[in-house]
């Protein structure tokens, strides 16, 4: 608003309430970026670049690179051994990500509807502390505790099941070829389950309690609350915990290094061990590095993927919403 004022014969014209103007920033966020950005080429991009390059080429690791083109492509195509390991790559991710989801989603609401609320968010928070445990030990370490717990002779497992005259029972979990994948996948069951129990605890926190007030007056049971009130608040959680995990499953590497190094016979041999071994083993660099490569872009397609579905979904919510 501009005000009139007239001053010894001489107009003076003042202005208030005007919005003050927007001044623009001197510095730019660039110098802040540009360390991530250094550090994200030389760990990330450059690294990937001239592993590809490698892909294209008939090397030991020694002398002097020679040029096959898409040679190794073609063999890794043919090679029954990587499409093994692939498979068992996907029984990985039933055990890292769609396993721990459900279970982390039925965990993450006991503890937040039931044992909070009768014993106290302490308890809740320690049981959750103790469940995301596995995450912050080194995975070198609970492989190792592993071993013993799943070892043939005199481990934990099989004298606990001598113990309850279930002896019958007693196995080579690690050695026998039709346990092995399936113990290794239990295993990291244990090893995952924190993640997601922890990411839906928080998502919780966020869901209205008045909705389940309401839905609880119109005679709503727990199941029904769980089912229509919690899980559509918490769906970005769950596309998360679901991305995030398929990605870890896909590249899971140590685990398997320690406990079975990929046998019996290959029966827990993945992409990412399997290009390992060809690296350091069979001294067929460029092949392992085309094994590394094709798994790079699987991630990085099903990254993209992932975070492409999961926009589509927020945008339709969100329309639906309004």
């Amino acid at each position: 608003m501009t005000v009139t004022v007239e001053r010894g014969g001489r107009v003076v014209r003042k202005q208030h309430g005007s919005a003050p103007r927007p001044r623009r920033p001197r510095d730019s966020y660039l110098p802040f970026l540009l360390p991530g950005v250094l550090a994200f080429l030389a760990v990330v991009v450059v690294p990937f670049l001239m592993n590809t390059g490698v892909s294209f080429t008939d090397w030991q690791g020694v002398g002097t690179p020679r040029w096959s083109g898409l040679a190794n492509y073609r063999e890794l195509m043919d090679d029954a051994e990587f499409w093994a390991s692939f498979r068992h790559s996907l029984f990985m991710v039933v055990a890292m990500a769609a396993v721990p989801t459900v279970l982390g989603l039925v965990l993450a609401a006991a503890l937040f509807d039931f044992v909070g609320r009768h014993f106290g968010g302490r308890v809740a928070s320690v049981l959750r502390a103790c469940f995301y445990l596995p995450q912050v030990l080194p995975i070198a370490v609970a492989g190792i505790v592993w071993s013993w717990i799943l070892a043939p002779d005199n481990g934990s497992l099989n004298e606990l099941l001598k113990a309850a005259g279930l002896g019958s029972w007693q196995q080579d979990w690690l050695g026998d070829p039709d346990l092995a994948l399936y113990s290794v996948m239990g295993v990291m069951v244990w090893v995952q389950l924190g993640f997601p129990l922890v990411v839906f605890m928080a998502g919780l926190q966020r869901v209205d309690p008045q909705l389940h007030e309401a839905a609880e007056l119109d005679g709503a049971g727990w199941w029904r609350r769980f089912w229509h009130v919690t899980l559509p608040q918490i769906r970005p959680e769950i596309y998360v915990v679901l991305l995030w995990c398929t990605i870890a499953a896909l590249k899971v590497f140590g685990a398997v290094y320690v406990l079975t190094k990929g046998g019996p016979g290959g029966a827990t041999d993945v992409p990412s061990y399997f290009s390992f071994t060809t690296f350091f083993e069979k001294t067929q660099v460029g092949y392992g590095a085309a094994i590394s490569t094709v798994l790079t872009v699987i991630i990085l397609v099903l990254a993209l993927a992932g975070l492409k579905f999961q926009t589509r979904a927020e945008d339709a919510e969100e329309g639906v919403r309004t």
